[in-house]
Protein backbone atom coordinates (compact mmCIF):
# COMPACT_ATOMS: atom_id res chain seq x y z
CA UNK A 1 0.00 0.00 0.00
CA UNK A 2 1.39 3.43 -0.97
CA UNK A 3 2.44 5.55 1.98
CA UNK A 4 2.88 9.27 2.44
CA UNK A 5 6.12 10.96 3.46
CA UNK A 6 4.90 10.68 7.07
CA UNK A 7 4.62 6.91 6.68
CA UNK A 8 0.83 6.99 6.68
CA UNK A 9 -0.96 4.54 4.37
CA UNK A 10 -3.56 5.50 1.76
CA UNK A 11 -6.24 3.55 3.61
CA UNK A 12 -5.69 5.59 6.76
CA UNK A 13 -6.15 8.81 4.80
CA UNK A 14 -9.24 7.49 3.04
CA UNK A 15 -10.83 6.54 6.38
CA UNK A 16 -10.24 10.06 7.69
CA UNK A 17 -11.85 11.50 4.56
CA UNK A 18 -14.95 9.37 5.08
CA UNK A 19 -15.06 10.27 8.77
CA UNK A 20 -15.19 13.95 7.83
CA UNK A 21 -18.89 13.55 7.05
CA UNK A 22 -21.35 13.63 9.93
CA UNK A 23 -25.15 13.39 10.19
CA UNK A 24 -25.16 17.20 10.47
CA UNK A 25 -22.56 17.86 7.74
CA UNK A 26 -23.46 15.62 4.84
CA UNK A 27 -22.11 17.90 2.09
CA UNK A 28 -18.67 19.51 2.30
CA UNK A 29 -16.30 21.32 -0.01
CA UNK A 30 -13.04 19.66 -0.98
CA UNK A 31 -11.24 22.12 1.28
CA UNK A 32 -13.47 21.30 4.25
CA UNK A 33 -13.00 17.57 3.78
CA UNK A 34 -9.24 17.96 3.48
CA UNK A 35 -9.04 20.16 6.56
CA UNK A 36 -11.13 17.78 8.67
CA UNK A 37 -9.04 14.85 7.44
CA UNK A 38 -5.80 16.67 8.23
CA UNK A 39 -4.62 16.52 4.62
CA UNK A 40 -3.18 19.06 2.19
CA UNK A 41 -5.88 20.23 -0.18
CA UNK A 42 -4.10 18.77 -3.21
CA UNK A 43 -3.85 15.35 -1.54
CA UNK A 44 -7.46 15.50 -0.38
CA UNK A 45 -8.65 16.51 -3.85
CA UNK A 46 -6.79 13.60 -5.47
CA UNK A 47 -8.13 11.01 -3.03
CA UNK A 48 -11.66 12.41 -3.26
CA UNK A 49 -11.49 12.12 -7.06
CA UNK A 50 -10.40 8.47 -6.74
CA UNK A 51 -13.25 7.72 -4.31
CA UNK A 52 -15.69 9.51 -6.61
CA UNK A 53 -14.55 7.38 -9.55
CA UNK A 54 -15.54 4.27 -7.58
CA UNK A 55 -18.91 5.72 -6.54
CA UNK A 56 -17.93 5.93 -2.86
CA UNK A 57 -18.22 9.72 -2.93
CA UNK A 58 -20.27 11.96 -5.18
CA UNK A 59 -20.79 15.67 -5.85
CA UNK A 60 -24.00 17.68 -5.76
CA UNK A 61 -25.03 20.53 -8.07
CA UNK A 62 -22.85 22.94 -6.07
CA UNK A 63 -19.83 20.64 -6.46
CA UNK A 64 -19.85 19.83 -2.77
CA UNK A 65 -18.79 16.32 -1.84
CA UNK A 66 -21.20 13.76 -0.38
CA UNK A 67 -21.09 10.10 0.56
CA UNK A 68 -22.02 8.05 -2.51
CA UNK A 69 -24.76 5.45 -2.78
CA UNK A 70 -22.16 2.79 -3.61
CA UNK A 71 -20.63 3.22 -0.15
CA UNK A 72 -24.08 2.96 1.43
CA UNK A 73 -24.76 -0.19 -0.61
CA UNK A 74 -21.56 -1.90 0.49
CA UNK A 75 -21.96 -0.89 4.12
CA UNK A 76 -25.57 -2.05 4.27
CA UNK A 77 -24.71 -5.39 2.72
CA UNK A 78 -22.17 -6.19 5.42
CA UNK A 79 -23.78 -4.46 8.41
CA UNK A 80 -23.96 -6.72 11.49
CA UNK A 81 -26.98 -4.71 12.66
CA UNK A 82 -28.99 -5.21 9.46
CA UNK A 83 -30.94 -8.29 10.57
CA UNK A 84 -31.59 -6.76 14.00
CA UNK A 85 -32.95 -3.60 12.42
CA UNK A 86 -35.14 -5.51 9.95
CA UNK A 87 -36.58 -7.71 12.70
CA UNK A 88 -37.24 -4.74 14.97
CA UNK A 89 -38.77 -2.44 12.35
CA UNK A 90 -42.41 -3.69 12.54
CA UNK A 91 -42.27 -3.43 16.34
CA UNK A 92 -40.83 0.10 16.17
CA UNK A 93 -43.60 1.11 13.80
CA UNK A 94 -46.23 -0.17 16.27
CA UNK A 95 -44.41 1.53 19.13
CA UNK A 96 -44.37 4.84 17.27
CA UNK A 97 -48.12 4.66 16.67
CA UNK A 98 -48.75 4.11 20.38
CA UNK A 99 -46.28 6.65 21.78
CA UNK A 100 -46.63 9.30 19.07
CA UNK A 101 -43.16 10.88 19.35
CA UNK A 102 -39.90 8.95 18.70
CA UNK A 103 -39.11 5.23 18.72
CA UNK A 104 -35.53 4.12 18.20
CA UNK A 105 -33.08 1.24 18.34
CA UNK A 106 -29.50 1.59 19.56
CA UNK A 107 -26.50 -0.71 19.86
CA UNK A 108 -23.22 -0.40 21.73
CA UNK A 109 -20.16 0.67 19.77
CA UNK A 110 -17.10 1.36 21.87
CA UNK A 111 -18.10 3.73 24.67
CA UNK A 112 -20.98 5.25 22.69
CA UNK A 113 -24.44 4.20 21.61
CA UNK A 114 -24.95 3.98 17.84
CA UNK A 115 -28.51 4.37 16.60
CA UNK A 116 -29.43 2.03 13.76
CA UNK A 117 -33.04 3.21 13.44
CA UNK A 118 -35.23 6.11 14.51
CA UNK A 119 -38.88 6.68 13.65
CA UNK A 120 -40.60 9.98 14.43
CA UNK A 121 -43.85 11.85 14.00
CA UNK A 122 -44.12 15.33 12.51
CA UNK A 123 -44.88 17.09 15.81
CA UNK A 124 -42.68 15.00 18.06
CA UNK A 125 -40.70 16.47 20.95
CA UNK A 126 -37.09 17.56 20.34
CA UNK A 127 -34.62 14.70 19.86
CA UNK A 128 -30.87 14.75 19.20
CA UNK A 129 -30.82 11.19 17.83
CA UNK A 130 -30.16 10.55 14.14
CA UNK A 131 -29.81 7.26 12.26
CA UNK A 132 -26.14 6.24 12.11
CA UNK A 133 -25.36 8.90 14.72
CA UNK A 134 -23.91 8.42 18.18
CA UNK A 135 -24.68 9.72 21.65
CA UNK A 136 -22.65 9.59 24.86
CA UNK A 137 -23.27 6.38 26.74
CA UNK A 138 -23.74 8.08 30.13
CA UNK A 139 -26.23 10.74 29.04
CA UNK A 140 -28.67 8.85 26.81
CA UNK A 141 -31.31 6.37 27.96
CA UNK A 142 -30.21 3.74 25.43
CA UNK A 143 -26.59 4.23 26.41
CA UNK A 144 -27.31 3.80 30.11
CA UNK A 145 -29.19 0.54 29.50
CA UNK A 146 -26.36 -0.82 27.38
CA UNK A 147 -23.79 0.32 29.94
CA UNK A 148 -25.72 -1.21 32.86
CA UNK A 149 -25.82 -4.65 31.27
CA UNK A 150 -22.41 -4.44 29.65
CA UNK A 151 -18.91 -5.38 30.70
CA UNK A 152 -17.69 -4.27 34.11
CA UNK A 153 -14.47 -3.02 32.51
CA UNK A 154 -16.42 -0.60 30.32
CA UNK A 155 -18.48 0.59 33.27
CA UNK A 156 -15.37 1.42 35.28
CA UNK A 157 -13.80 3.18 32.29
CA UNK A 158 -16.88 5.36 31.77
CA UNK A 159 -17.31 6.03 35.49
CA UNK A 160 -13.70 7.19 35.55
CA UNK A 161 -14.78 10.16 33.44
CA UNK A 162 -14.80 12.74 32.28
CA UNK A 163 -18.62 12.76 32.13
CA UNK A 164 -19.85 15.58 29.92
CA UNK A 165 -22.81 17.65 31.09
CA UNK A 166 -25.51 18.53 28.54
CA UNK A 167 -28.17 19.97 30.86
CA UNK A 168 -28.54 20.56 34.58
CA UNK A 169 -30.20 17.11 34.76
CA UNK A 170 -27.32 15.16 33.19
CA UNK A 171 -25.76 12.79 35.70
CA UNK A 172 -22.04 13.56 35.97
CA UNK A 173 -21.35 12.29 39.50
CA UNK A 174 -19.75 8.82 39.20
CA UNK A 175 -21.34 7.67 42.47
CA UNK A 176 -24.81 8.70 41.33
CA UNK A 177 -24.24 7.11 37.94
CA UNK A 178 -23.15 3.85 39.56
CA UNK A 179 -26.33 3.84 41.65
CA UNK A 180 -28.45 4.41 38.56
CA UNK A 181 -26.78 1.54 36.73
CA UNK A 182 -27.65 -0.75 39.64
CA UNK A 183 -31.27 0.48 39.52
CA UNK A 184 -31.45 -0.27 35.79
CA UNK A 185 -30.30 -3.83 36.34
CA UNK A 186 -32.89 -4.24 39.09
CA UNK A 187 -35.84 -2.53 37.38
CA UNK A 188 -35.13 -3.42 33.75
CA UNK A 189 -35.58 0.11 32.39
CA UNK A 190 -34.27 3.66 32.72
CA UNK A 191 -36.04 7.02 32.74
CA UNK A 192 -33.88 10.03 31.80
CA UNK A 193 -35.86 13.26 32.23
CA UNK A 194 -34.02 16.18 30.65
CA UNK A 195 -30.63 14.45 30.41
CA UNK A 196 -29.90 15.66 26.86
CA UNK A 197 -32.63 18.29 26.45
CA UNK A 198 -34.75 19.71 29.25
CA UNK A 199 -37.94 19.37 27.23
CA UNK A 200 -37.51 15.65 26.52
CA UNK A 201 -37.42 12.40 28.49
CA UNK A 202 -35.64 9.33 27.18
CA UNK A 203 -36.90 5.91 28.25
CA UNK A 204 -35.08 2.71 27.32
CA UNK A 205 -35.21 -1.03 28.02
CA UNK A 206 -32.79 -3.80 27.01
CA UNK A 207 -33.32 -6.20 24.13
CA UNK A 208 -31.74 -9.62 24.65
CA UNK A 209 -30.66 -12.01 21.93
CA UNK A 210 -31.22 -15.76 21.85
CA UNK A 211 -28.29 -16.31 24.22
CA UNK A 212 -29.71 -13.97 26.82
CA UNK A 213 -27.12 -11.25 26.26
CA UNK A 214 -28.25 -7.66 25.81
CA UNK A 215 -27.88 -6.98 22.09
CA UNK A 216 -29.57 -3.58 21.83
CA UNK A 217 -31.69 -1.01 23.57
CA UNK A 218 -35.13 0.06 22.38
CA UNK A 219 -36.14 3.52 23.49
CA UNK A 220 -38.67 6.29 23.11
CA UNK A 221 -38.22 10.04 23.45
CA UNK A 222 -41.30 11.77 24.85
CA UNK A 223 -42.11 15.12 26.49
CA UNK A 224 -40.58 15.69 29.91
CA UNK A 225 -43.80 15.63 31.92
CA UNK A 226 -45.70 13.55 34.46
CA UNK A 227 -46.96 11.17 31.75
CA UNK A 228 -43.51 10.00 30.64
CA UNK A 229 -43.36 7.04 33.04
CA UNK A 230 -46.65 5.66 31.71
CA UNK A 231 -44.83 4.56 28.54
CA UNK A 232 -42.61 2.06 30.37
CA UNK A 233 -45.00 -0.94 30.09
CA UNK A 234 -45.51 -0.29 26.36
CA UNK A 235 -41.78 -0.04 25.79
CA UNK A 236 -41.14 -3.22 27.77
CA UNK A 237 -43.73 -5.06 25.71
CA UNK A 238 -42.01 -3.84 22.53
CA UNK A 239 -38.64 -5.14 23.73
CA UNK A 240 -40.11 -8.56 24.50
CA UNK A 241 -41.69 -8.68 21.06
CA UNK A 242 -38.36 -7.89 19.39
CA UNK A 243 -36.77 -10.65 21.46
CA UNK A 244 -39.39 -13.14 20.26
CA UNK A 245 -38.69 -12.16 16.68
CA UNK A 246 -34.96 -12.63 17.27
CA UNK A 247 -35.63 -16.04 18.80
CA UNK A 248 -37.76 -17.15 15.85
CA UNK A 249 -35.08 -15.92 13.46
CA UNK A 250 -32.55 -18.06 15.33
CA UNK A 251 -34.81 -21.10 15.06
CA UNK A 252 -36.14 -20.98 18.63
CA UNK A 253 -39.76 -21.05 19.70
CA UNK A 254 -41.58 -17.81 20.41
CA UNK A 255 -44.80 -16.09 19.55
CA UNK A 256 -45.50 -12.47 18.69
CA UNK A 257 -48.29 -10.31 20.01
CA UNK A 258 -49.28 -6.72 19.22
CA UNK A 259 -48.28 -3.81 21.44
CA UNK A 260 -51.19 -2.43 23.36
Amino acid sequence: MARSSSGEGVLERVVRILEAFTPEDRALTVGEVSRRAGLPTATGSRLIADLEAHGLLTRDADRRVRVGTRLWELASRASPTLSLRELAMPVLEDLLRVVGHHAQLGVLDGDEVLFVERLSTERAVVNYTRIAARLPIHASSSGLVLLAFGAAERQERVLGGPLARFTEATVTDPRELRRRLADIRKQGFVLCPGFLHLEATGIAVPVRDESGSVAAAVSVIVPNDEDARTHVPTLTAAARQIERRLARSAGLDGRSSPIE
